[in-house]
């Protein structure tokens, strides 16, 4: 496997020269900017239109951020925000990956190479106090000592069904490490940053259909042995079409915001959730493919401003090839994974206008 990504990332260089970039790579830097940053390009070169960015230019060179985004893609969501830190002379991120990722021995070599660190998953209660206590002592370690800054997801696993909201309980385990500060004073020692991530077309959007239509019934959802795998081989490999990455304002006046709204830890938690979600919102760029499956759920053409005839008929096979057009709960959840930034956009709009 690791062979295969090689050739992959570096398909112009034989084997002897392969081995002499491999050689030459005494750091996980180095590693990643030598090989990952070729295969990320590459990807990125296969499968999709092209990667823009927003916000980047107000960071600072060499300042460790806590980076908190929406979470579409297993592997290629922090791989393409390490790419664009890369170019734009930013510190590169430490991020966490659920362990149930990486059972495969490939998939943990190349999570270690890449700075990734494990989250624990289905521990008892007890188990899991313990590893969130340490895995928040050693986030705050490396904003604090090492320097480095962090990304996280703004929940537990992807979103799926296209509305991105925050887990209280992420923000809870983050705040941990806190001691006797408020939480609110603890995040204001670092710089917090809002990402939004967004796809014009998600490669894994069918993957993702079994689990919401379990949800939609209220079943329980169990994941084959391979899910996960399949998901991150299609989410590299899969037509993307563009794709944009957005960095929202850094975490400043919301502090004192909250604060004097709230003096209750959990309620302060809560009030940066919602922060974070409004940023969130605010900066995911709408593609064609978003306004389309608003108006075809609405049965409107509100946003046929935003998109041609082309796009539309190209979305319209993408849903008659991927789904079952007969089954109404499925069209339904597929076109809400599309249309749902537009919803969370225009209720932010009308709430600021309020």
């Amino acid at each position: 496997m690791i062979k295969a990504l090689l050739g992959f990332a570096l398909p112009e260089k034989s084997s002897d020269e392969i081995l002499q970039i491999l050689d030459s790579c005494h750091s996980i830097r180095d590693f990643q900017t030598k090989i990952i940053y070729p295969a990320v390009m590459r990807i990125l070169d296969k499968s999709s239109e092209g990667l823009t960015s927003s916000g980047f230019e107000k960071l600072t060179p060499g300042q460790p951020y806590l980076f908190i985004s929406n979470h579409r893609d297993i592997v290629l969501d922090t791989s393409l925000l390490n790419a664009i830190l890369y170019e734009k002379n930013l510190l590169m991120t430490a991020s966490a990956i659920g362990d149930n990722l990486v059972h495969k021995p490939f998939l943990m070599a190349l999570s270690r190479l890449n700075r990734n660190f494990l989250v624990q998953r289905k521990l008892t209660p007890k188990e899991m106090l313990e590893s969130s206590k340490m895995l928040s002592e050693y986030i705050k370690q490396l904003l604090t000592q090492d320097k480095r800054s962090v990304w996280i997801a703004q929940r537990e696993g992807r979103t799926k069904d296209g509305n991105d909201q925050s887990q209280q309980g992420v923000l809870k385990m983050l705040a941990l490490a806190k001691g006797e500060k408020s939480p609110v004073d603890y995040f204001k020692g670092f710089k917090l940053v809002p990402v939004a991530i967004s796809y014009e077309y998600d490669p894994t959007d069918r993957l993702k259909m079994p689990e919401l239509l379990a949800k939609h019934f209220d079943e329980p959802y169990i994941k084959t042995n391979n899910e996960d795998f399949n998901s991150i081989l299609q989410g590299a490999l899969g037509n993307k079409k563009r794709i944009h990455i957005a960095a929202g304002e850094v975490f400043d006046q919301e502090w004192d915001a909250i604060a004097a709204q709230e003096s209750l830890p959990n309620k302060q938690l809560a009030l940066t959730a919602d922060f974070i979600d409004q940023s969130i919102h605010r900066y995911y760029h709408l593609w064609p493919s978003n306004y389309i499956a608003y108006d075809i759920y609405h049965r409107t053409n509100r946003f046929s401003a935003h998109y041609d005839e082309k796009e539309k008929r190209q979305f319209e096979r993408r849903l008659e090839k991927r789904i079952d057009m007969q089954n109404e709960v499925m069209l339904n959840s597929f076109l809400l994974m599309y249309a749902n930034p537009v919803i969370n956009k225009l209720a932010l709009e009308k709430a600021n206008a309020q």
